[in-house]
């Protein structure tokens, strides 16, 4: 006796339709998966037989092999229980569909035989509604039966995000066989197919609640409008993790595909939640310093994506960031530029995304009161500059804008100085952006130019190039360094409308370069 069902896995971002094949034949009572299952999938064979049995089904005394294909690609989750069950009762005639091959399954069994949620059916609900796409242009002139979705009822909402593909569910296996055995009576209608969107997010700090560092807030607003990481220095207390909390408020709102990309993030990390709505605000990461590598970046057996994609069109916030490991920070150099991150393992290899805004704090110094004019520095130089160079050159190259964090004395901590809100500052924010989408595509900011349209919308004056040449040469400025300062100014001249760079708005970019200059101690 032999049945086929479809299922499905997920893989980074990847979904994969599986056919799950069934054979139960005689000889001695088994139960074999092969296809190259990971130890959930495997496990499956005591939480099916149980699920089987309490639902009121008989599961076969013979021998069952179930192979999932292709056999090439491994198989992830426990999602996979319920196709395999349904593959069961099929190959022993105990559900007769005519329409069987129209639906693909998803769902954790209980010994029980109820439905548990998965993680990553957004992103299955994707694969699957462009499979049917492809499958209605290539067969435009023949009538072909689209595939439908079944998942758990706690998955339901989540998969009826994509509003083009027919997606059931019920709260048991019995009450799914009952469903496809009279060809789609499902009663899961009242469940809403309208878009939710969730805009509240963890960090509720308005730009109000910061009082002074006028500077500071400037070079976040400029970091804002222009998607540029920045490093912020001042000693203890002085408002560098407020501000980064503070930032996050004033990003524009996620696109649709933005929006999109990072919900599928956290439904294949188990992270969203069961109510089906789309994630609409900028996510904000705070790894804790003690943070391993692939806790960062990702990694393990299952290649799951790390704290870097987690801050995907986000903020990741590196407090304290000498104090990370060293092979941690360096992880990032290269993500940092290209925006996306490729973890290669022997298991395989997986590309996630990375456009990321990174806000890094630091001291000046260990004890932290390096260059304060109202407490003295009990560091030694060889002790200060120790302590800085645990950030490498070419990771603070990464970093556009380098702020000073002082501390703020009594007049300026009382005085609020006519504080903007969050929403008043992201205004100007968007208005810088959308220039520059019109300028170089949608949801593109100036931190992601190439080296080519640097040099094209980054022109300077001769005076311009007369200054940047000087401090250029001085400083002993890398190239990177270059582009990075001219794509700067180039935002300032954005939030100020105006379509040249002007010596102004050079000078502005080079002063938030100051750790250049003063790691020589």
């Amino acid at each position: 006796m032999f049945a086929a069902v479809y299922g499905m896995t997920v893989i980074g971002l990847q979904g994969h339709l599986i056919r799950v094949e069934v054979d139960v034949s005689n000889g001695l009572p088994s139960f074999e998966i092969v296809g190259l299952p990971n130890t959930a999938v495997r496990e499956a064979r005591d939480r099916v037989r149980s699920a089987i049995r309490n639902s009121g089904y008989q599961f076969p005394l013979q021998r069952v092999t179930v192979n999932l294909a292709p056999a090439d690609l491994r198989k992830e989750g426990s999602g996979l229980d319920l196709p395999i069950a349904i593959g069961i009762l099929v190959a022993t005639d105990q559900c007769i569909s005519a329409t069987l091959a129209k639906y693909v399954f998803s769902g954790e069994l209980s010994l029980e035989g109820s439905l548990r949620p998965v993680p990553g059916v957004l992103t299955m609900a994707i694969t699957l509604n462009n499979e049917n796409n492809i499958k209605s242009s290539s067969d435009a002139n023949h009538s072909s039966e689209t595939l439908c979705l079944i998942v758990p009822p706690d998955n339901l909402s989540e998969a009826r995000l994509v509003t083009g593909l027919e997606t059931h569910t019920t709260a048991t296996l019995a009450q799914i066989v009952h469903g496809i055995e009279n060809q789609g009576g499902f009663k899961d209608d009242i469940i809403s197919r309208t878009l939710k969107t969730e805009v509240s997010s963890e960090v509720n700090v308005d730009w109000a609640d910061v009082h002074g560092q006028q500077h500071a807030k400037r070079a976040l607003e400029i970091a804002a409008a222009g998607g540029h990481n920045v490093i912020l220095v001042g000693p203890p207390g002085s408002g560098k993790t407020l501000l980064a909390k503070a930032y996050s408020g004033i990003l524009p709102l996620l696109s649709d595909q933005e929006s999109i990309e990072v919900t599928q993030l956290f439904s294949v990390s188990g992270m969203l939640k069961s109510n089906g709505s789309l994630v609409q605000y900028r996510p904000f990461r705070n790894p804790h310093h003690t943070v391993t590598k692939a806790g960062m970046i990702g990694g393990g057996r299952e290649l799951r994506p790390g704290e870097l994609s987690f801050a995907n069109h986000g903020v990741l916030f590196l407090d304290e960031l000498p104090e990370f490991a060293r092979e941690v920070l360096e992880c990032l150099r290269q993500p940092l530029e290209d925006r996306q991150l490729t973890i290669t393992r022997q298991s395989g290899s997986i590309t996630y995304p990375a456009h990321v805004s990174v806000i890094a704090s630091m001291n000046p110094c260990p004890c932290g009161y390096y260059g304060d004019q109202g407490r003295v520095c009990s560091c030694t130089p060889m002790q200060i500059q120790n302590y800085r160079g645990r950030i490498s050159g070419p990771l603070l190259d990464r970093f556009d804008l380098h702020v000073e964090v002082p501390r703020l004395n009594y007049s300026e901590l009382k005085n609020s100085y006519g504080p903007e809100s969050s929403s008043s500052v992201r205004e100007r924010v968007m208005a810088a952006r959308w220039i520059q989408w019109s300028r170089l595509g949608p949801a593109k900011t100036n931190a992601e130019m190439s080296a080519k349209e640097t040099k094209e919308y980054g022109e300077l004056t001769p005076s311009g190039e007369s200054l940047l040449h000087r401090i250029f040469d001085s400083q002993h400025l890398s190239a990177r360094a270059h582009d990075r300062i001219l794509r700067v100014a180039r935002t300032i001249a954005d939030l100020e409308g105006s379509p040249d760079i002007s010596p102004e708005h050079l000078a502005e970019a080079l002063q938030f370069r100051t750790l250049d200059k003063r790691l020589q101690i």
